[in-house]
């Protein structure tokens, strides 16, 4: 079983989609890696030598994955949020940031609305 960055990588996929699942590697990325490290891309992760594994840990750690990106990315919103600005605003209420309609859709951001039922109008005098 291949480890890298602390993540078990998917033992029956190719190592090219095997490497997409740590976080901050996407298929871009997972082609350069390989690339540089001249491990063929249509290996199985179950069928890597232990010298490719290696060299794979090696040539991420060039890389800011995993915890440290995520808390890189935490900081930048938290900073955001601290010196108040509007996407600051927008990450705080749960909103989306990045100027998408809210009037509808932003299921994701907004999350499911309960509708309330409508009170009915007391009786004239």
């Amino acid at each position: 079983m291949a480890r890298i960055s602390g993540i078990d990588l998917p033992r029956d996929k190719r190592v090219e989609i095997g490497l997409t699942y740590i976080y901050g590697i996407g298929l871009t990325s997972s082609q350069k890696i390989l690339a540089d490290t001249n491990v063929n891309p249509d290996t199985r992760v179950k069928d890597l030598s232990d010298g490719d594994v290696a060299a794979l840990r090696a040539e991420i750690e060039n890389y800011q994955v995993e915890g440290d990106l995520r808390r890189w990315e935490a900081m930048n919103i938290k900073r955001l949020v601290d010196i108040g600005t509007y996407r600051g605003r927008r990450h705080r209420m749960g909103l989306p940031v990045r100027g998408q309609r809210t009037r509808t859709n932003a299921r994701t951001r907004r999350g499911r609305r309960q509708t309330v039922a409508g009170k009915k109008k007391a009786p004239g005098k």
